[in-house]
């Protein structure tokens, strides 16, 4: 009887992975927020489900999910930090083209003769998958003490950039959403593989 709980709870993981994964494509390559919204849902359902049957699944299936789950985790929070900092920013904060924000050079603390905007926080999307890369990974592993070293190495190269109230706001929402996107994600595959 638990192999076979085992496997249904195995199959269920995977087709529910792979769905939230195809949402978050959906996303990325067109942002709306239903298929995020959607993918969303089924990584908390897939979480509910793990931890109401905690059943072990098999190595390989285990190695799928972990696999699965961690392409879930850092492709997914790009898609979910974008959608809640535009909730946060009712849009007001327009994205540089290097991964950034564009600020007016007084609000970015830069002096400039000409009224071009600054980018500031550049690099925050490859920045951003590799945070959850190794939150996920770390948690996955067992050792989420790593997520203080993350936020800690993350906060010390940003500090000068913190100038600005519209970048210290995109910075602490979108890396707390980030982390806690990376965080579910790897909640659920720790708890379906351990």
């Amino acid at each position: 009887m638990p192999a076979i709980v085992a496997a249904v709870l195995s199959i269920f993981l995977f087709f529910a992975l792979c769905g939230a994964l195809v949402l978050i494509i959906i996303s990325l390559r067109k942002p709306t927020t239903v298929p995020l919204a959607v993918a969303g849902g089924l990584v908390v359902l897939s979480l509910i489900v793990v931890v109401v049957a905690p059943v072990d699944v098999p190595l390989i299936m285990g190695l799928i999910i972990a696999i699965l789950g961690t392409a879930v985790a850092v492709l997914g929070g790009n898609p979910v930090t974008r959608r809640v900092l535009e909730i946060a920013t009712h849009g007001r904060v327009k994205d540089g083209a290097n991964g950034g924000i564009l600020l007016d050079a007084e609000a970015a603390g830069v002096r400039d003769d000409d009224e071009r905007p600054t980018e500031v926080l550049r690099g925050g999307t490859t920045i951003g998958y590799l945070e959850r890369l190794a939150v996920v990974v770390a948690i996955i592993a067992g050792y989420p003490e790593a997520i203080a070293i993350v936020v800690a190495v993350k906060g010390v190269g940003r500090f000068s950039e913190l100038a600005a109230a519209e970048a210290r706001e995109r910075f602490i929402i979108g890396t707390l959403s980030s982390l806690l996107w990376a965080c579910i994600v790897g909640a659920l595959v720790r708890s379906a593989i351990w």
